[in-house]
């Protein structure tokens, strides 16, 4: 059969514009979208957001995962922690310093602000980078998406419309959490900035809004009704606190 002959798929189009179609497809790809302008400049609008996307975030493309956000970690971290507490405390008691070991311990340990804001950065860094699959359900299943995360997470989850910030929905992921699972939506700007929301279960009922910053990128963290939220952005503070009070309101407003 000849190639010309085979449609064009939209994987083919993705694999176009980052420069993995196979060589002997690409004059045919080219030649279709010589004949289907409207696609044409849909393609040319993807790869004009690859390249900001590039320009903003190359430096931090490379970055090996964190291990603590690999999948696989999902169901056994919090075992895993326990038993690893258990020991560790058993060990101290047997040393004959448990009293002292565990003072020490509680004044090191990070506390669930530093943590979720670790947590949410790493996530966003890593997937903020990604053209063609920053996420595993789009915007376009906006329904799907909150029914699969939230019977997942175990707590509602709701993608908030923040539209009025001039950010789009992307989709969202699940991701492993300090205690469980852990939602992360992202949004999307026509500049190409793009922000992140990521949701875990945590021990603390409700705090107030805190800021964190690493490198180019910002989070706000708070906690809510036993739930900890964290949206990520770049370095503008101002800009961020805004989005994050978006989310904030839209989610007591729906009580989530």
């Amino acid at each position: 059969m000849n190639d010309r002959n085979i449609p064009v798929t939209e994987d083919e189009l993705h694999a176009y514009v980052d420069g993995e179609l196979p060589a002997e497809r690409r004059a045919d790809v080219e030649a279709w979208l010589a004949a289907h302008p409207d696609e044409a400049e849909r393609v040319q609008s993807w790869r004009a957001m690859a390249e900001m996307l590039h320009a903003r975030y190359d430096a931090i493309a490379q970055e090996p995962v964190p291990a603590r956000l690999e999948l696989e970690r999902l169901e056994r971290r919090p075992r895993q922690w326990l038993y690893g507490a258990a020991a560790a405390v058993l060990v101290a008691f047997l040393a004959g310093g448990s009293a002292g070991w565990v003072a020490h311990g509680a004044a090191n340990a990070p506390s669930t602000f530093q943590s979720f804001t670790a947590d949410a950065l790493d996530a966003h860094r890593l997937y903020v980078v990604e053209v063609r699959h920053p996420v595993e359900v789009g915007g376009n299943e906006r329904d799907h998406l909150q029914a699969w995360l939230t019977r997942r997470c175990g707590w509602t989850v709701f993608a908030p419309n923040l539209e009025a910030s001039g950010l789009k929905l992307v989709g969202g992921r699940l991701l492993p959490g300090p205690n469980g699972p852990a939602s992360f939506l992202m949004y999307e700007g026509a500049s190409g900035e793009r922000y992140t929301i990521y949701t875990a279960k945590t021990e603390n009922g409700a705090t107030q809004m805190r800021y964190a910053k690493t490198d180019k990128d910002g989070a706000l963290f708070w906690a809510e009704r036993g739930v900890g939220y964290v949206v990520s952005g770049g370095g503008d503070r101002d800009r961020l606190t805004k989005v994050a009070q978006a989310v904030y309101d839209q989610a007591e407003k729906n009580g989530t």
